[in-house]
């Protein structure tokens, strides 16, 4: 599940920085609150990364996917890519913990086999 999660949250972290490239450009917003709203956004994912098997790791994921789709009042686009970016999550942690339970049973399988051999 890790490594799933882990990809998807890097992806997210280049949609937010062009995000920022793009509200940048709206005469609404100073780059100074651009920029930090961005970066705050951009290090969340990267230090998710770290913790997506940690005690709450996934329900700040699931926050970040939340705040993506939000930010599409700002960039029209981030409501297509924030939902978009949503399902992806969802399939990481769906599809990853299918992963990890295949795994742990091929390796108590090896080792069963392993003890009788």
């Amino acid at each position: 599940m890790r490594t799933l999660c882990a990809s998807t949250l890097i992806g997210e972290f280049f949609v937010i920085g062009f995000a920022g490239l793009v509200a940048m450009k709206l005469d609404d917003a100073s780059m100074t609150v651009v920029w930090t709203v961005c970066g705050i956004g951009m290090a969340l994912s990267v230090l998710l990364c770290g913790m997506i098997t940690r005690p709450g790791g996934v329900q700040l994921g699931w926050a970040l996917q939340v705040a993506l789709v939000l930010s599409g009042f700002v960039v029209p686009m981030m409501f297509v890519l924030g939902l978009a970016f949503g399902g992806l999550w969802w399939a990481s942690i769906h599809y990853g913990r299918k992963i990890d339970e295949a795994k742990a049973g091929w390796a108590a399988r090896q080792e069963s086999e392993e003890a009788t051999a």
